[in-house]
């Protein structure tokens, strides 16, 4: 607070405690119950004023803190220089003093963006205690706000759900946009779930079973009902799945396996000598009993 002295003017036979000079009828300063000129006050009784490092005067107003001396005049904010006379305010490195806003702002968190203080109040972002302007946040990609929208890092980067698909999301092999999530992968190319479907029925096939024809994909009952070829004996599709997966060809017709036999004893022939007569199949031996 603001220190004083009693400063009066003496009428009766009166020395200055220091340099004897009489004080009759001159200014003079008690202080700690002695009595001295203002010039031997200003020289030997002043305290010193921290921020100019000069003599705080008898005529001049001071302020004290902790041991510590300013003129009114110099106890001003270090950073704004507001004065700081009936202000509140702080102490800080250096015997500095600082106004509240200087110190809110120098002890606020830096934004990572513009790297000027986040005061309290301000909107703003905080991802792995690192903290932005909200509107400092924005896409490395587009340089739009992101705020506190979605969004995608990579690396020091951060990108937007747009940027960022195009720019790392896998392409659909079949539409060639971006695969946002889910999705699947069929020889090694990425699908979407809706775009990796039966090319007659057009029902999806993820987790299905399904036979690729020619980069056609075809449903078990569509391939049965479309694609595939007709057993010669039973005349049932010949899929591939389940029972029968071996295919027997000969002569642009083909069998599952268990229905290719002899037409007389019904031997089995998969992988055994046949012969064939008036368009019939038959074993080595059944023909010379015809």
């Amino acid at each position: 607070g603001p220190g004083s002295y009693t400063v009066g003017t003496m009428s009766e036979r009166f020395d200055c405690h220091y340099c004897r000079d009489p004080l009759q009828g001159k200014k003079y300063v008690k202080k700690e119950g002695r009595h001295c000129c203002v010039k031997c006050f200003d020289k030997f009784c002043a305290n010193t004023c921290i921020e100019c490092k000069k003599p705080i005067g008898a005529d001049s107003k001071e302020l004290h803190f902790k041991n510590r001396y300013w003129h009114d005049t110099c106890f001003c904010c270090f950073k704004c220089s507001m004065s700081l006379v009936n202000e509140p305010f702080m102490l800080r490195e250096n015997n500095k003093v600082w106004c509240s806003n200087c110190t809110a702002a120098a002890d606020a968190p830096r934004c990572k963006g513009c790297f000027k203080p986040i005061i309290a109040g301000d909107q703003n972002v905080e991802y792995k205690k690192m903290v932005w302007h909200k509107d400092c946040f924005t896409c490395s990609q587009c340089k739009q706000v992101i705020g506190s929208g979605s969004f995608f890092p990579k690396g020091d980067d951060f990108y937007c759900v747009s940027c960022h698909e195009h720019k790392f999301a896998k392409t659909c092999a079949k539409c060639k946009n971006p695969i946002t999530s889910g999705g699947l992968t069929y020889q090694e190319q990425p699908w979407h779930s809706e775009c990796f479907i039966c090319s007659n029925c057009k029902k999806q096939l993820g987790g299905k079973r399904f036979t690729a024809v020619e980069d056609e994909f075809y449903c078990v009952e569509c391939y049965k009902e479309c694609v595939a070829k007709k057993c010669a004996g039973c005349k049932n599709p010949i899929t591939g799945f389940g029972r029968g997966t071996s295919v027997v060809n000969y002569e642009d017709e083909s069998w599952h396996d268990y229905c290719f036999k002899c037409t007389k004893c019904a031997r089995g022939l998969a992988n055994k000598r046949f012969v064939c007569h008036n368009g019939k199949i038959y074993c080595a031996e059944c023909p010379k009993r015809l």
